[in-house]
Order: C-alpha cells, then sequence, then structure tokens
C-alpha cells in the first residue's frame, strides 16, 4: 500500500471503467467529465458505443484529445449489453489493468461509489464488490415506478432462491472485478444479456470460490434519454437461473 504526501490512499492506477452505450449523448459528455475530474491519474475510461445514431461517439471522440485516459471501442450495429462488457473485459485484460469496473453511462450509478470500491477491494481483496440497491432489507432506489422497482426486487429474490447464490443484488450492473477473476472466467462461454449477464457473472465468481463482496448505493432512475430493458431481457433473466443451476449440478458450468 503506497500514499500520498498527505496521508491520503493513492489509488491504483491500472483501473478501467467500461461504460457501453447506445444513445447516450445527453450524458456521456458530462460523466466523463465527471470521472475525469474525480478520478484523473488513477483510472481510465472505455466507452463501447454500438453505433448510437445520435452521435454518442462523435462526442466521445470530440473529449479523446484533452482525456488521454480515454478510449472509445466503436461496434458496427447494436450487439447488446453482454457482448459489451465481454470485450471490454477482454480489452482490459490484453492491457494488464487490476481493477475492471461496469457502469451505466445514464448517471443512475454515482461516480463517487467507484472510490469506495477501490477502498474495498485493497481492504478485503474480494473478487467483485457490487454496489447493492438492496442491503439490509433496504430499499435503495429513486425514481422508478413501482412496478418496475417490484420487478427488479422480486428477480432477485427468485435468484437467490433458485440459485442459492448469497447476493441480495444479484441483477445489480454497478460493480467492480478484480483482473485475476475475468482471467479466470471463459468468457466464450457467456452470452447472455441485460439482467440475466449480470446474474451469470456473479454466480460463475461465485461458484469458482470468490469472494463477493456487496456495498450499499442509492440507484437513481434516468432523467434523460431511455431505458433499454426490453420484454426479452425479463424472460431471459428468468430461465437463466434454472440453466446456471442445472449445468452447475451437472458439473458442466465452466
Amino acid at each position: 500500500m503506497s500514499f500520498n504526501n498527505d496521508g491520503d490512499r493513492a489509488y491504483p492506477a491500472n483501473a478501467l471503467v467500461i461504460i457501453p452505450t447506445y444513445n447516450e449523448s445527453e450524458n456521456i459528455g458530462r460523466l466523463i467529465g465527471d470521472l475525469h475530474t474525480l478520478y484523473a491519474g488513477e483510472l481510465d475510461i472505455l466507452v463501447i458505443d454500438d453505433n448510437s445514431p445520435d452521435g454518442t461517439a462523435a462526442i466521445v471522440n470530440g473529449l479523446k484529445e484533452n482525456i488521454p485516459s480515454l478510449h472509445l471501442i466503436q461496434r458496427e450495429k447494436k450487439l447488446g449489453l453482454g457482448t459489451a462488457y465481454i470485450t471490454g473485459f477482454r480489452y482490459a485484460l490484453e492491457k494488464g489493468y487490476g481493477y475492471i469496473i461496469e457502469m451505466d453511462a445514464d448517471f443512475s450509478h454515482d461516480p463517487k461509489v467507484i472510490r469506495q470500491f477501490f477502498e474495498t477491494m485493497e481492504k478485503e481483496s474480494p473478487g467483485v464488490v457490487i454496489g447493492s440497491r438492496y442491503m439490509n432489507n433496504t430499499v435503495n432506489v429513486v425514481n422508478w415506478p413501482l412496478g418496475r422497482l417490484i420487478l427488479s426486487k422480486m428477480a432477485s429474490i427468485y435468484t437467490r432462491v433458485i440459485t442459492g447464490m448469497p447476493v441480495e443484488d444479484p441483477t445489480s450492473g454497478f460493480k467492480c472485478f478484480s483482473a485475476e477473476v475475468l482471467g479466470k472466467l471463459d468468457l466464450d462461454r457467456i452470452n447472455s444479456q441485460g439482467y440475466s449477464f449480470q446474474i451469470e457473472m456473479h454466480f460463475r465468481v461465485w461458484k469458482m470460490g470468490f469472494t463477493i463482496r456487496e456495498i450499499p448505493i442509492v440507484f437513481v432512475d434516468r432523467s434523460v434519454g431511455k431505458s433499454k430493458m426490453t420484454r426479452k431481457n425479463i424472460r431471459e433473466a428468468v430461465w437463466i437461473v434454472w440453466w446456471l443451476k442445472l449445468k452447475s449440478l451437472v458439473g458442466l458450468l465452466h
């Protein structure tokens, strides 16, 4: 552990935050600016854009000249959240980052929480730190309609009951992985999207014997732009827990 001259913790410079985007032109510039202000020299930023027709990638490209820690991967079409993160994970492992963070582009995830991820990683060395909306029988969600809140909470309970995984918020999309964990996962076998992608990642980490640590966050629903959640994502999340459980029972989960 190293410290700055004023005694504060010197956070790792080998961390990468991955931000998948599709039509996030109203949010991405401000988010990148906030991340750069908070973590310049401590954190690199990777935006993975699925050919957004609203010019999201052009905004990112315009910022790259003045923010050397900012990187962009442009994909030819909308390929989904799961494949975006897998692309980001491969990039992170290839470049040798030690910590890899998942984060939404819409400010539902508070950039300041990343420092808590670093602190928990440094202190406890878990395989993954999850930003949890539902710890200790509380619900820390702002501006969601009641129906969506019930759906999300019930999905968490359903996942825990079926899989036995000791995670309060298994569908959370805000988290920090260690490179050791991602390096041991067979990324070619992960094909799920949306909610189910998050569930599968957590389940695989848990089944490999790594510690999963949750920290409380406040999730604030987007104020601009549109949600990317679809009914297909919900249906996939319903059956993915059974698929993971059965694969694990028969020893085919690698």
